[in-house]
């Protein structure tokens, strides 16, 4: 039986504390796959918390990044877009932040990773923090993005990419610019890259968040969060079999 904890995991980032979340099966024994979280623009949270553990129950160590700082914990939309555009416009930061976070989830302590099974996942801006991590070069078996910003000021850099990606998009996303997908795919094609970009009918931006409730911009849809998420796990239990 499932026996998933969370377990804060402090770590510094120049000087700074960051605190992250782990989630693990505490039943399970042994080194498992490692997955890296980038949460929404709310960062580190409750809903992130359920995320994670809901990925977690399915034998993986989930470490959600902190990339705001530990003082910094956004209460609503005004406070989470102050917090998030500094690093949608330094994507240096942003990389750094998201690379130290990679480093706690395979340095944490509370559960054993198998650092040779690792990838990551995001949502909404985290699902941006996801590619831009993938394009670092890091050894990632996989990168995956839920309604997602698909935009690089650096797409040579996918090059660098190590693993597959996934893009899971809502094809009536009001947030993702439709100029984005073809520049996406041209990134990926270019640089050789194996990737994948589903697109959901009638979707819309946070289509996995049952928080989420703007008609026509931003809402819940459980349908398409299942397909989404399935769609995930099929492509981790592909790049992390044997």
């Amino acid at each position: 039986m499932s026996q998933v904890t969370v377990r804060s995991v402090v770590y510094q980032v120049d000087g700074q504390p960051y605190e992250s979340r782990v989630a693990f099966d505490a039943s399970q024994k042994g080194p498992r796959p490692g997955l890296l979280m980038a949460p929404n623009w709310m960062g580190v949270g409750a809903g992130a918390e359920r995320i994670a553990e809901s990925v977690a129950a399915k034998g993986y160590v989930v470490l959600i990044a902190d990339l705001y700082g530990q003082a910094l914990r956004p209460q609503n939309a005004d406070e989470a877009g102050a917090a998030m555009m500094p690093l949608k416009n330094d994507r240096a930061l942003l990389r750094k932040r998201m690379q130290a976070a990679f480093e706690a989830l395979q340095h944490q302590g509370e559960a054993a990773v198998d650092t040779s099974r690792l990838a990551t996942f995001g949502f909404c801006f985290g699902g941006c923090c996801a590619l831009e991590l993938a394009r670092t070069g890091a050894p990632l078996k996989a990168a995956v993005s839920f309604h997602g910003t698909l935009d690089t000021p650096n797409p040579a850099d996918a090059m660098n990419i190590k693993g597959s990606v996934l893009v899971l998009h809502g094809a009536s996303d009001p947030l993702v610019p439709k100029e984005q997908l073809p520049a996406f795919e041209d990134e990926m094609n270019a640089a050789g890259v194996d990737w994948q970009l589903l697109s959901y009918g009638g979707a819309v931006h946070s289509f996995t968040d049952p928080q989420a409730n703007m008609p026509g911009k931003m809402m819940y849809d459980a349908r398409t969060a299942s397909r989404a998420f399935v769609s995930m796990h099929n492509l981790l239990d592909e790049v992390f079999k044997g």
